[in-house]
């Protein structure tokens, strides 16, 4: 793409907008009150704000490869601590992707050099559910099912923060697993019993 398309895209774009609202920039800037963190894959061709069909300021969004919630990961933590304790959001949702080149590469045996700590992430998920995912023989739905359970786990990341513990007991904040299937462009909700999940593991995470 010719970076000068893109300013020309601006420059339509801020026309089209001011079009339908002459204060739209103004408001805008006057701050922001989201009810949805969404934390998905830095995949170019996953869009958050597209594909949920929202605008500017209904998200606070959080992107990287393989949409993941280390404890370790300041950048993350950080953004779940904004999210949910300062702007107060009731949804918090993980949004992996079907065909995500990271979960891909984690399932690889090889080498990858600086992604190998972040992708052991992955690796330790497939570690957790190895006796599912081998008696799955079709590669691509073992594939597509590491996909839905880095996210399942991932939302158990989210649940194990102080943040989250917290926010729930006060305004009882909802997690939420998806994941968009990249080659229908459907939204999927992973139905995850999360309350199940906090009764199992509060035991040993509950900070609050």
């Amino acid at each position: 793409m010719n970076i000068a398309t893109i300013f020309e895209n601006n420059k339509k774009w801020i026309t089209e907008k001011l079009k339908i609202n002459s204060e739209y920039f103004t408001e805008l800037g006057k701050g922001q009150s989201p009810q949805i963190l969404y934390i998905g894959c830095s995949d170019s061709r996953v869009s958050a704000e597209e594909l949920m069909g929202v605008e500017p300021g209904d998200v606070f969004v959080h992107r990287n490869i393989g949409n993941m919630v280390p404890n370790t990961d300041l950048n993350v933590m950080s953004v779940i601590n904004y999210a949910v304790s300062h702007l107060e959001v009731q949804h918090v949702i993980v949004c992996g992707h079907y065909s995500c080149g990271g979960v891909k590469a984690a399932m690889q045996s090889k080498d990858l050099g600086i992604l190998n700590p972040w992708l052991r992430n992955i690796r330790d998920v497939y570690r957790l559910h190895k006796d599912e995912l081998d008696l799955i023989t079709c590669e691509d739905k073992k594939y597509d099912r590491l996909v839905e359970l880095n996210v399942q786990e991932q939302c158990v990341n989210i649940l194990k923060t102080s943040d989250v513990q917290q926010a729930f007991k006060k305004r009882n904040i909802t997690v939420h697993g998806w994941v968009w299937d990249i080659h229908t462009g459907e939204l999927i909700d992973l139905k995850i019993n999360f309350n199940k999940i906090l009764d199992e593991i509060m035991e040993i995470y509950r900070l609050t």
